[in-house]
């Protein structure tokens, strides 16, 4: 497989806008782009051509995608570090690229959730309408399977997972069915499941709100790659990350994802002097500024061109002043 192959087949979500946003951060020499979700490298792709004095460190956990973004970035090979970590790795992966100081990054983006290679690749597991075993590891070389969680995890936990990660109305039942089915033979296939959804869950909530199987097969991906924990981590330490100037992007595919986001981005856009002080209290003022109104979604061109946009939810924001730890003459 090569990324000649790959590469018709992923549309990078939202990179008109992504590029809006980024890009002013990129235009002075040395400007350092993470891609902390580098995927198939298309958005990086996109802006090593646009911003050709910038340089790159791109994170995935996939080792697959890694090995693909790296071919398809070969032509900028003396711009580029590519580093195998989680996204909450991203202190790690600057240290590895020699940035370790904070305040070092102009633009970061974070284009959360599954792949488009992952939900491709039909032995990954990843995507319900297809037969294949039941992993979902975004890292194939490491941590637990779907498989496991469905065979091991007790009524309780299962459920919890279901309705919290996938907010799955019937998601007691569906454990109480895994529990039965298991005790007789493991799950191993997603085609096992699917068929134990379709038999559980009422025709008439079939008829509305998607595939029966989407809630949680969503739940089971977050559970199996703890997805939220990680995003929990990797949040504050994009943010601290950026310089004065710095940019960042972030798009989610789930409300609980873009919940954190907002979570974390809030406290960060208002002042922290006390209330009634006549005068902003020094260092006490906005971090960031928010450079979107809301979540964004995609426009119905977008969707239509890319219809893996259609759930996207964007958030971005710009550091104004220096944080913990910087000082203003030292972020640039």
């Amino acid at each position: 497989m090569n990324h000649e192959a790959e590469t018709p087949r992923h549309v990078p979500v939202l990179l008109d806008r992504a590029d809006e946003l980024l890009g002013p951060a990129l235009g002075e020499p040395g400007a350092v782009y993470v891609d902390a979700t580098l995927g198939l490298g298309g958005h990086a792709e996109h802006f090593l051509r646009a911003y050709p004095q910038s340089r790159l460190v791109g994170l995935d956990r996939d080792t697959t995608a890694l090995k693909l973004a790296g071919e398809r970035l070969a032509p900028f090979a003396d711009r580029i570090t590519l580093v195998h970590t989680r996204y909450d790795g991203i202190a790690d992966a600057l240290s590895e690229a020699g940035l370790a100081e904070t305040g070092s990054v102009s633009a970061i983006l974070m284009d959360l959730g599954v792949s488009s290679m992952q939900l491709d690749e039909a032995d990954r597991g990843f995507a319900y309408s297809v037969d294949a075993p039941l992993d979902m590891r975004m890292d194939p070389t490491t941590g637990i399977t779907a498989a496991d969680v469905l065979n091991t995890y007790s009524h309780g936990d299962l459920a919890r997972v279901l309705k919290t990660y996938g907010d799955e109305r019937f998601a007691g039942k569906i454990a109480s069915e895994v529990l039965r089915r298991r005790a007789v033979t493991p799950f191993t296939t997603s085609a096992e499941l699917v068929e134990l959804l379709y038999a559980t869950i009422p025709a008439a909530a079939r008829r509305t709100g998607g595939h029966p199987a989407k809630r949680t097969f969503q739940a089971l991906r977050v559970e199996v790659n703890g997805e939220l924990d990680s995003l929990r981590a990797a949040l504050p330490a994009a943010l601290d990350a950026l310089r004065v100037g710095g940019r960042i992007v972030v798009m989610s595919y789930q409300s609980l994802e873009d919940r954190l986001v907002k979570q974390e981005f809030a406290p960060r856009i208002v002042s922290r002097t006390p209330p009634g002080l006549p005068v902003e209290l020094p260092g006490m003022g906005p971090e960031f500024r928010m450079l979107t109104r809301g979540a964004e979604k995609a426009t119905e061109s977008e969707i239509e061109k890319n219809p893996r946009s259609a759930p996207v939810r964007m958030r971005a924001a710009e550091r104004i002043a220096a944080g913990s730890g910087q000082t203003q003459e030292g972020t640039r």
